[in-house]
C-alpha cells in the first residue's frame, strides 16, 4: 500500500486553542519521530463541527474550539506508514495544555474530485493577496496543475516559537482527476507538518463556477 491516504483517528478532546497547529505538530512528532522527515506526510489541523465553507474562525489569542465526539485527528501519509501511525492509538497528547486522547484508526482514500480547499497555505514573501495568487499559480505550474477557479481568503497568522507565518485559505478547481490526486499528494507551499498546503475535497466550488464533476 504505497499510495497517499488519510489516516483518521477517533479522539477524545473537549477543546483546543484555535491556533493549535504548532502544538499539535510538535506532539505528533514527539509520538511519531519519523513524521518530521517523511516527505509525503502532512497534518490536518483540527476543526469543529461547523468547519465547512461557512466556518467562522473564533477571534482572539485565547479563543478555543469546542469539539464534538465526531471530531477526528487526520494525518496525510503514504500508505506504507499506516502501520507506523497506529502507534498513536491509545496515547494522550498534550496540545498546549489540552489533553487529546487518540482512539481507533481508520483509512480514508483521497478522492478524485475537481474542487479542492486548503484552510492554510504559506508562500514565503507573499506580502499581499496579489503576491499570494501569483505564488499559488507558480506553485501549481511547477506541479503541472492548472486551475480554472482560484479563490483565496483573508490573511491569518499561524504562531510558532520562531515567529508567526502569514497564511491564507485557498479554494480551487483543477482540470483533471490526475491533477486533483497529484495536488492532494504533494500539497502546495510550505509547512505541511503544520497543516499548511494540505488540500481536501470541497464540492461547493462548483456552485461558484460550474465544473463537470461527473467526469471525476
Amino acid at each position: 500500500m504505497d499510495d497517499v491516504v488519510d489516516a483518521v483517528f477517533a479522539i477524545e478532546c473537549r477543546s483546543l486553542p484555535v491556533d493549535h497547529a504548532y502544538a499539535l505538530s510538535a506532539a505528533i512528532q514527539a509520538a511519531l519521530p519519523w513524521f518530521a522527515d517523511e516527505p509525503q506526510a502532512g497534518l490536518h489541523t483540527v476543526h469543529g463541527a461547523a468547519s465547512g465553507a461557512g466556518w467562522v474562525r473564533p477571534e482572539g489569542e485565547e479563543a478555543v474550539l469546542q469539539l464534538s465526539r465526531r471530531t477526528r485527528l487526520v494525518l496525510r501519509l503514504p500508505g506504507h506508514r499506516m502501520a507506523d501511525a497506529a502507534a498513536l492509538t491509545g496515547q494522550t497528547l498534550d496540545i498546549a495544555g489540552c489533553p487529546l486522547r487518540v482512539g481507533r484508526l481508520s483509512t480514508r482514500p483521497l478522492l478524485r474530485i475537481a474542487s479542492l480547499f486548503s484552510r492554510s497555505v504559506i508562500f514565503e514573501g507573499a506580502a499581499d493577496e496579489a503576491a499570494f495568487v501569483a505564488a499559488a499559480n507558480e506553485g501549481l505550474c511547477a506541479l503541472g496543475v492548472s486551475a480554472s477557479t482560484m479563490l483565496c481568503g483573508r490573511e491569518v497568522a499561524l504562531a510558532t516559537p520562531q515567529g508567526a507565518y502569514r497564511t491564507r485559505s485557498l479554494m480551487l478547481t483543477v482540470a483533471t482527476p490526475a491533477q486533483s490526486l497529484l495536488l492532494q499528494r504533494q500539497g502546495l507551499g510550505e509547512a505541511r507538518k503544520l497543516g499548511c498546503g494540505v488540500f481536501i475535497p470541497h464540492k461547493d466550488v462548483g456552485d461558484l463556477r460550474p465544473t463537470p464533476l461527473e467526469a471525476f
